[in-house]
């Protein structure tokens, strides 16, 4: 059984973990932070769908005791994270991380062992409004996690389905997990991306044969790595090919890092699938033209094209 779970990152996905798990009275729970974070998760708890939850604040050292570390950073933060991580994960902790991409197992592997490691991924339109953040837990469609090997039902992954059943959180397990993530990864980049070059809702798939078409064709360079890599995405569950039910006017991650003027993901989505690309001798065009052009919307929101005042005259030749 699992009786004590730490979190590693509050945000739009660690706040649904909190949600369902704060139900929980017979699970400890806490929160991973330290100096002036700490102190203002002590004083103000976390703020979801409206209301307040104050799970326990944990150094990393003092999480090691977990059972589980759930692990629900932004990419961007992840490397920064590792010691954290590592003095977070004691002999005995499963480790899940609920990140996008495909290959935040593999890196938290590679410092705290893969033995601690059960894969998983999250479906989850939550955004942050003001100070808290916001969810619709009936069209959510929450955690799918498994092991990569038999045998897949562990010990472990039913201690966390008997977990997860007594809340609210909607789950799955899976004996293709690998594929699953790729599942998700591709959904991603196919919806995360084009929308944000644009920064309209994602109605814009729907209404534009041209962002339709830009959708698809990352996609088909994502699908072409995949099975260069023996990964089979027809092995996902059908439900994998589909997000949480949002409107029109949603915007997702990557949009709304760039309305935050925030570092995006991009290095994980496209940028992965670049360098992935050419180890395999895999054209990315698509996914390259993306990748620079949401590295630019972000040295635009740096001020780095703030030309006011500027002086003189620029030549511009090729």
């Amino acid at each position: 059984m699992i009786h004590t779970v730490a979190v590693l990152g509050a945000g739009a996905v660690g706040s649904y973990v909190i949600w369902g798990l704060s139900a929980l009275d017979n699970v400890e729970l806490g929160v991973i932070a330290e100096g002036e974070r700490a102190q203002r998760l002590q004083k103000d708890g976390c703020k979801i769908n409206d209301q307040i939850y104050r799970p326990q604040v944990w150094s990393p050292e003092e999480a090691a005791k977990a059972d589980l570390l759930i692990v629900s950073l932004k990419y961007t933060a992840l490397p920064g994270a590792m010691e954290t991580i590592k003095k977070a994960v004691g002999p005995d902790t499963t480790v899940m991380s609920l990140m996008n991409g495909v290959d935040s197992e593999e890196l938290i592997a590679k410092q705290v062992g893969e033995e601690h490691m059960v894969y998983s991924l999250i479906k989850v339109a939550s955004h942050k409004e003001g100070d808290g953040f916001y969810f619709d837990p009936e069209t959510t469609i929450g955690i799918v996690f498994g092991e990569l090997r038999a045998p897949y039902d562990s010990e472990r992954i039913q201690a966390i389905e008997e977990l997860f059943a007594g809340t609210g959180i909607h789950f799955r397990v899976t004996e293709h997990i690998l594929e699953e993530i790729w599942s998700k990864f591709r959904l991603n980049v196919c919806n995360n991306l084009p929308q944000a070059i644009l920064g309209v809702g994602v109605g814009c798939y729907r209404d534009s044969e041209h962002i339709e078409l830009i959708s698809e064709r990352l996609g088909q360079e994502l699908e072409a790595i995949a099975t260069a890599k023996g990964i089979d995405m027809s092995k996902a569950d059908s439900s994998s090919a589909k997000g949480s039910a949002v409107p029109p006017s949603a915007r997702y991650s990557t949009l709304q890092d760039l309305d935050a003027k925030r570092q995006t993901e991009i290095e994980m989505f496209s940028g992965a699938l670049m360098r992935m690309g050419e180890e395999l001798g895999i054209p990315t065009p698509y996914n390259e033209y993306t990748y620079h052009m949401i590295k630019a919307l972000e040295e635009k929101n740096a001020g780095k094209f703030d030309y006011e005042g500027q002086q003189g005259e620029l030549t511009c030749s090729r």
